[in-house]
């Protein structure tokens, strides 16, 4: 087996080990022994999306959590940096969100944060991982056999983070006037983000708000923009925002139907940031996943740009050690240090309507800033994930894309963090060869490694 933890948390295939009940039952004791307060009593705080294996998953983990005389605070539904935040505002010890974020609802997942609200870092995930494969119980024991932990609701989760969200704004109604369409995924923004842009002054139709369990990012939210797009279009709004399952992500639609990802978000918002003397160190952090349309822009901004692997949580760690305030991934994960420990599509979406008022400007021309190169992604199915340096087939189909790009585009193949897959990533100056180029690697990845 390999290891527990991956580019985003543990994450599999629910009621398969570990997001079984009993593997849910050792990570709840493992973290809750973990974060030990010593002699004060640890609480756990536990959020949820919609899926239908949430429940099962949260009682596991609050048992696991008890039986080492730890207390686990229910926040119920809520999106992932609702529960940094409760945590990061002094609730608890911890915070777990149970969550497979854009995955199908027959995935789950566990995401863990810190005291402070911050995912954790490797050797944390590490030593939480030896205690949860540990055959002797952890080092942390009920004060007695027959003590354990409690179990304790926390009614007003919703309310607290909504509050937290609305003080990051000047102004009580600061949307007024604006029509705004919103995709909640039927996933953890379904009943909170209608409220918090109504709240704001905004008039919002809200879609995928109605979960069942299984249709979480169904066909919906920001994997699938396609009946966002029609719904801006059809009612005129000034714009459309599309969360994923766990709310962290944000992808935007103009009010001409183009959809905006993060790396123009991060151009647009950098500008601004810019131009209000608020860029703290002249910098933007990415993943190298990031469109080379964005490193082109923020060089003609004369912005600094810093690329780090995979993973919002590894952008976080560069933002966090070179003093940036912005930072993020295409795919929509984006964090405003400034304001959040941690990537929130709430916020995101907050900050980009707030940088539209300021440039009193839609986002159509604010988003002309950053021109998007022809970009494929082809994801393939592998039964192994051998270091890609070690397979020649593979190095040699990417030697001559690269050579035949030179300059003009690049070449990425690397694996999922989170699901049995290997990624390639081409850009060029067209389309359609840049197509030609990456199908030309993903065959050979299928062929070795399929």
């Amino acid at each position: 087996m390999g290891r527990l933890f991956g580019t985003d948390g543990i994450r599999g295939l629910a009621n398969e080990y570990p997001l079984t009940v009993d593997g849910s039952f050792r990570i709840g004791r493992a973290v809750a022994s973990y974060f030990s307060t010593g002699d004060r009593r640890t609480g756990i705080i536990i959020g949820k999306d919609t899926r239908q294996s949430g429940p099962m998953i949260e009682k596991s983990l609050a048992d696991g959590i008890r039986s080492v005389d730890a207390d686990a605070h229910l926040a119920g539904i809520l999106p992932t940096p609702g529960i940094a935040f409760l945590v990061s505002a002094g609730e608890a010890a911890a915070g777990i969100v149970i969550s497979a974020s854009h995955n199908p609802y027959t995935d789950n997942g566990i995401k863990l944060f810190d005291t402070e609200g911050y995912k954790l870092t490797d050797d944390k995930e590490d030593e939480i991982e030896r205690l949860v494969s540990a055959e002797s119980k952890p080092n942390v024991s009920p004060k007695s056999p027959n003590v354990s932990g409690r179990v304790k609701p926390i009614p007003d989760a919703s309310e607290r983070y909504l509050g937290f969200l609305q003080q990051t704004l000047p102004d009580p109604a600061p949307f007024k006037g604006m029509k705004i369409i919103l995709d909640c995924s039927n996933g953890a923004t379904y009943s909170v983000a209608p409220r918090l842009f109504q709240d704001l002054g905004a008039a919002v139709e809200a879609i995928g708000i109605e979960p069942d369990g299984k249709n979480i990012n169904a066909n919906c939210g920001s994997e699938h923009p396609e009946r966002l797009i029609d719904k801006v279009l059809t009612h005129k709004a000034d714009i459309g925002l599309a969360f994923d399952g766990d709310g962290d992500r944000l992808i935007a639609v103009d009010e001409q139907g183009q959809v905006i990802s993060g790396d123009r978000t991060l151009a647009i918002c950098a500008r601004n940031l810019k131009r209000r003397g608020l860029l703290k160190n002249n910098l933007v952090v990415s993943t190298v996943m990031s469109n080379l349309g964005l490193r082109l822009a923020l060089n003609d901004m004369d912005i600094n740009h810093i690329m780090t692997p995979v993973g919002d949580r590894y952008v976080l760690s560069q933002m966090r050690s070179s003093g940036a305030i912005i930072g993020g991934e295409d795919s929509g994960h984006m964090i405003f240090l400034d304001q959040h420990t941690t990537g929130d599509g709430m916020l995101s979406a907050l900050r980009l309507i707030q940088t539209m008022r300021h440039e009193n400007k839609p986002l159509s021309e604010l988003s002309r800033i950053m021109v998007v190169l022809p970009q494929v992604l082809l994801n393939i199915e592998v039964q192994q994930k051998p270091e890609i340096e070690s397979v020649p087939q593979i190095m040699e189909a990417i030697r001559s894309v690269e050579a035949q790009l030179g300059e003009k585009g690049r070449v990425l193949v690397r694996y999922s963090g989170t699901q049995p897959l290997c990624r390639v990533m081409v850009e060029g100056p067209r389309q359609a060869e840049t197509r030609l180029y990456c199908q030309q690697i993903a065959d050979v990845v299928k062929a070795t490694l399929g």
